[in-house]
């Protein structure tokens, strides 16, 4: 139980319902959605719609879609990936032809077809209870006549102001006078509250083959991108297996690649013998989880690609020997790069909702647009902000995530859910780009090692190693004394410059009956029950 005479927040617990997301008028239309009758999974779509209005920095319908659903909270969860694919045309030669050597954050070749409405229109008519168009209005209703500018919203904003003039368009919605809208300000948007309403009127086929895929590929084509009306009118999402592991009892879950849940569930293998050190924020516990994440993110890098195109060996880099290779190549009092360790044997900003209802249908939901506003590229009428995913792609030949026609690049979003004695017992997520999968080790670790609740897990201090620099962002409240050990081994440490992440989780107490969920910190949201 925490200190209750100190600043913080509590676990929610309720009896029926529960939703957590990253803003708290996205938790209340989830919960409103459940009384009305709509389970989990139309709860979050809603809560999902409404993110996309009023975070629009972190997400959009112009981006990507993981769920995770388990229905009835039983243990045949199911998978589905939402993400979109590079043009037919983007080869890596064309690219070369048009002088492309690197795939930039603005680029209109890192814009990958959007597979979030595609996402939520199939999982809805498959799953959900209620019309797709009903579950938009929330959505279509704040956008049009306004929402507040929140505490992170607006941080984030004045942070990217610069990106925000990258392109006119998205400058005309975001911009007034040259400066972002004030704190508490109400903004509304009526392009994407038009884009919202035709795809409750029109149905998916409306933003993959009509009006909308018309101008979004309008707006592409002008900046030079490579992306026809064919590439929209053939996405298509992809229902999928779960991947999982054993951690101390519990069967987690995660999305299979290319998104980077097997970097998760690697890196829980490798902490699996790893004795747990008293001082969840001491200087071994803390060397142990940094070099942990830098062989993860390694493995990441040389290994996780699309594996509908290229061969990616999920079950060398699942087994508990790959595991213990990394982890035996740690040194506890140094730091350092992991090098030929990585072989396999030759044997061969984002926003995350988690919503549990009556029922205990559990949804683990996540929508994104990779980056804070995206490409920044933004079409004109109907506001479609276009994500950057394409930046996941390499540009190296032979490189099993090389850009191809046709390919999904490697993905961080990953919605998680634990399982045990058959039967869901968590359903959780972790926002934060690169930190994700470091994101889920942390959170996982510190309520299954260290006895948190879920609030009080999300709480607590994070760190992870940049998987490009190899550098080690930790937040301030570890102690500088710690910060100086690790500095000693070999860790080149700086505080972040903006909050590590986000989080949201509901854990499930079948024998009880009741739900206790928990909302990051470091968002604008909370968690509701009812």
């Amino acid at each position: 139980m925490r200190n209750l005479e100190l600043p913080g927040r509590s676990s929610v617990m309720s009896p029926n319902g529960m939703a957590a997301t990253s803003h708290p008028l996205s938790t209340q239309v989830a919960i409103d959605v459940l009384k009305a009758g709509g389970n989990a999974l139309d709860g979050a779509i809603a809560a999902c719609a409404v993110q996309c209005v009023v975070e629009p920095g972190s997400t959009g319908i112009g981006g990507d879609c993981f769920a995770l659903y388990a229905p009835e909270g039983k243990n045949n969860v199911i998978a589905y990936n939402g993400s979109g694919r590079a043009p037919a045309a983007a080869t890596l030669e064309k690219l070369a032809e048009l002088g492309v050597s690197k795939l930039e954050q603005t680029s209109v070749h890192s814009v990958i077809i959007p597979g979030a409405i595609d996402a939520w229109a199939q999982l809805n008519a498959d799953h959900g209870k209620m019309p797709l168009a009903e579950l938009l209005q929330p959505a279509i209703d704040y956008a049009r006549n306004g929402y507040p500018i929140s505490q992170r919203v607006h941080f984030d904003m004045t942070r990217r102001k610069i990106h925000l003039q990258s392109d006119d368009n998205l400058a005309a919605i975001f911009l007034k006078d040259g400066d972002v809208p004030g704190l508490g300000s109400l903004h509304k948007n009526p392009g994407l509250a038009n884009a919202l309403e035709i795809i409750a009127k029109k149905g998916r086929k409306s933003f993959y083959e009509g009006e909308l895929a018309r101008e979004m590929v309008e707006t592409l084509q002008a900046k030079g991108g490579l992306h026809t009306l064919q590439d929209f009118a053939e996405a298509k999402g992809t229902y999928e297996s779960t991947i999982t592991t054993e951690f101390r009892g519990n069967i987690i879950h995660e999305c299979p690649p290319q998104g980077q849940g097997i970097i998760a569930l690697l890196m829980l293998n490798m902490m699996r013998d790893v004795d747990v050190d008293p001082d969840m924020l001491g200087a071994d516990r803390i060397h142990w989880e940094l070099e942990t994440c830098r062989r993860g993110y390694a493995a990441r890098s040389k290994y996780l690609a699309d594996p509908a195109q290229v061969d990616v060996a999920v079950e060398e880099m699942l087994s508990q020997a790959y595991a213990n290779q990394l982890r035996d190549d740690i040194d506890p009092a140094i730091a350092r790069h992991p090098e030929d360790a990585l072989n396999l044997k030759p044997h061969n900003d984002t926003v995350y909702i988690s919503v549990v209802d009556k029922d205990r249908n559990a949804c683990s939901f996540i929508n994104t647009v990779f980056d804070t506003f995206g490409t920044g590229i933004t079409t004109p009428n109907s506001s479609i902000v276009f994500t950057n995913r394409g930046q996941g792609f390499v540009l190296e030949a032979g490189h099993p995530n090389c850009i191809a026609p046709r390919k999904r690049p490697l993905h961080t979003i990953i919605p998680g859910m634990v399982e045990k004695d058959g039967r869901i017992i968590m359903s959780f997520g972790v926002m934060g780009g690169e930190y994700q999968a470091m994101g889920h080790l942390q959170f996982l670790t510190r309520v299954f090692d260290y006895g948190l609740d879920v609030q009080a897990a999300m709480d607590a201090p994070r760190f992870m190693v940049n998987p490009f620099t190899g550098n080690v962002e930790i937040e301030g409240p570890v102690p500088d004394a710690v910060v100086e050990e690790l500095k000693s081994r070999g860790h080149t440490i700086s505080r972040p410059e903006k909050p590590i992440g986000g989080s949201q989780a509901i854990a499930i107490d079948w024998d009880n009956g009741v739900l206790t969920g928990g909302s990051d910190p470091r968002k604008d949201g909370c968690a509701i029950g009812y």
